[in-house]
């Protein structure tokens, strides 16, 4: 069937400017630890560990929605070690997806707490920022317009207000929640779904997961990383 150039490129722009834009703002915190139940539960999920994010998300794109950004919240372990493993996750991610993917950093803070059997005091860690930087993030890009649909990835209840918030004062921008692996909120759950939206278990996407895992080594424009080996000075250089 013959179409004239000006219909074909008349439903081509049609077709760029319905398609609906999607933003995933990820918990990572509640990410990584939802992945670290799993493994608890089937050995198989190890190997999530090294993943391409961005790609896993793309599996859950419909044919008329397009990928804009995954933004990733979380913050540096204090242990050296662990504090390489996740630095070379990231900066696997950012060499695979360049700017479709932002590492958005939070940070630790000593907090005191009382023993309720010697009553010393002792110090432990407490992470800060993750929820108000995510907050913010998603506010703002539903008041720049810069998205259609926002995928929030958390089991966190205290970030329903801010879902709320968006509902009340952006109607036109469609909020999903995909709980992380083995994570589940009630509070969230029961608002979203009685709010027409949607929710997704992770733990239920194995083969996504399966389809997202990245190969040992990583390599493009001269740089290398391998699992479990981090470069901090190429996260420094793309941030």
């Amino acid at each position: 069937m013959f179409f004239p150039y000006n219909h074909c490129f008349s439903y081509l722009c049609r077709l760029i400017f319905l398609m609906e834009r999607v933003t995933v703002y990820i918990d990572g915190f509640n990410f990584y630890y939802g992945l670290k139940r799993m493994k608890g539960i089937d050995n198989d999920w190890q190997k999530f560990y090294w993943l391409d994010i961005v790609e896993l998300f793309n599996h859950f794109m419909r044919k008329t929605q397009v990928l804009q950004k995954v933004f990733y919240f979380t913050t540096p372990p204090i242990n050296i070690q662990k504090r390489q493993r996740q630095s070379a996750l990231l900066n696997a991610n950012i060499l695979r997806n360049g700017s479709k993917f932002e590492y958005v950093k939070g940070k630790f803070i000593e907090k005191q707490l009382i023993c309720p059997i010697c009553q010393s005091t002792y110090t432990v860690p407490e992470e800060k920022r993750t929820d108000v930087n995510i907050s913010v993030y998603m506010m703002g890009d539903c008041a720049k317009n810069k998205m259609d649909t926002l995928i929030l990835v958390t089991a966190d209840s205290d970030l329903l207000p801010t879902i709320k918030y968006i509902n009340k004062n952006h109607p036109d921008k469609k909020v999903r929640v995909f709980f992380p692996p083995e994570g589940f909120s009630n509070d969230i759950n029961n608002y979203v779904k009685r709010n027409k939206g949607k929710v997704v278990r992770l733990e239920h996407n194995k083969g996504k997961f399966m389809s997202s895992v990245m190969p040992e080594t990583v390599t493009k424009d001269g740089f290398t990383l391998q699992e479990q080996i981090a470069s901090a000075i190429l996260l420094i250089c793309f941030c």
